[in-house]
C-alpha cells in the first residue's frame, strides 16, 4: 500500500514535469518558427475579429457592472471613517491596476480559449492537423502563431476600453446613487492616475494575451483523439489559463509596484 502511494506521487509528479516540457518546447517552436516566412496575414486578421471584436460587449458589461459594483462597496466602507470622497480615486486606481486587466483576461480566457482548443481539437479528432503537414504546411506556424498574435494584440485594446468603461459604471453609480456630482467626480479621478497606472494594465493585458493564446492553441493542440479528449481539452484551457493570469497577475504586480 505504501509503494503504491509512492507510485502514484511519482507518477502525478512526472506528468507534471512532463506538460511543463511539452509546454516550453511548444513555446520555442512557436517562437523559432513563427518569425520565419511565409506569414499569415488573413488568419491574423480573422483572429483578430473573433478574438477581439467578438470579445468587447462580455468585457464591456462585466467592467461596467464591476465599476458600479465597487463604487458602491467603497463607498459603503468610506462612510465608516468619512472618507467618502476617495471612492472616485479607487474606483479609477483599482480598475486600471487590477480588476480591469484581471477580469478582462478571465472573460477572454473563458470566451477565447476554450475556442481555440475546441477548434484546434476538432482538427486534430478528423485529422487536419495531418492533412496541412501532408500540404507542407506547419500547423503551428498556420494555426497557432495568428491566434497568440491576436491575442497579444486584442487584450490590451480590450482592457483599455474596459477599464474606460468601468470607471464610467463607477461615475455612473456615484452620480446617480451616490449623489456625487460629475464634474468633481471626473477630477478626482484624473487627479490620482499615473502613467504608471496605465502602463502597467498594458503590460499585464499582453502577458494575459500571450497566455490565453498558448493555453488554448496548447490544450487543443495535445488534446486526445475523440469527442471526450476534445472536451478536457477545453475545459482544460479555460482552467490552466485563469489560474495562470490570476498567479502571474500577483508576480507583475509585485514586479511593477514594489511596495
Amino acid at each position: 500500500m505504501i509503494l503504491r502511494w509512492f507510485f502514484q506521487i511519482g507518477t502525478l509528479f512526472f506528468n507534471f514535469f512532463f506538460s511543463v516540457g511539452n509546454l516550453v518546447v511548444f513555446i520555442a517552436k512557436i517562437l523559432t518558427s513563427g518569425f520565419i516566412p511565409p506569414f499569415y496575414l488573413k488568419e491574423v486578421t480573422t483572429q483578430l475579429y473573433k478574438i477581439g471584436y467578438t470579445s468587447l460587449p462580455v468585457v464591456g458589461l462585466t467592467a461596467f457592472f464591476t465599476g458600479g459594483a465597487l463604487a458602491l462597496q467603497i463607498f459603503e466602507g468610506g462612510s465608516r471613517f468619512n472618507a467618502e470622497s476617495v471612492v472616485p480615486s479607487i474606483v479609477a486606481i483599482g480598475m486600471i491596476r487590477e480588476l480591469g486587466p484581471v477580469l478582462g483576461g478571465l472573460m477572454v480566457a473563458g470566451r477565447v480559449s476554450a475556442a481555440m482548443a475546441a477548434e484546434i481539437g476538432t482538427m486534430k479528432v478528423t485529422e487536419q492537423l495531418d492533412a496541412l503537414t501532408t500540404l507542407s504546411t506547419d500547423p503551428i506556424k498556420y494555426l497557432v502563431f495568428p491566434r497568440i498574435i491576436a491575442s497579444i494584440v486584442s487584450l490590451p485594446i480590450l482592457v483599455l476600453v474596459g477599464n474606460t468603461i468601468g470607471v464610467m459604471g463607477g461615475l455612473f453609480v456615484g452620480v446617480t446613487r451616490l449623489n456625487f456630482n460629475s464634474n468633481s467626480y471626473l477630477l478626482n479621478t484624473i487627479e490620482y492616475l499615473t502613467f504608471d497606472d496605465f502602463l502597467s494594465s498594458l503590460i499585464k493585458a499582453t502577458i494575459f494575451g500571450f497566455i490565453i493564446g498558448v493555453m488554448g492553441c496548447y490544450n487543443g493542440f495535445f488534446s486526445n483523439r475523440g469527442a471526450e479528449g476534445v472536451g478536457r481539452a477545453t475545459t482544460a484551457a479555460v482552467v490552466s489559463s485563469s489560474i495562470l493570469i490570476l498567479a502571474s497577475n500577483y508576480f507583475l504586480t509585485e514586479l511593477l509596484f514594489k511596495p
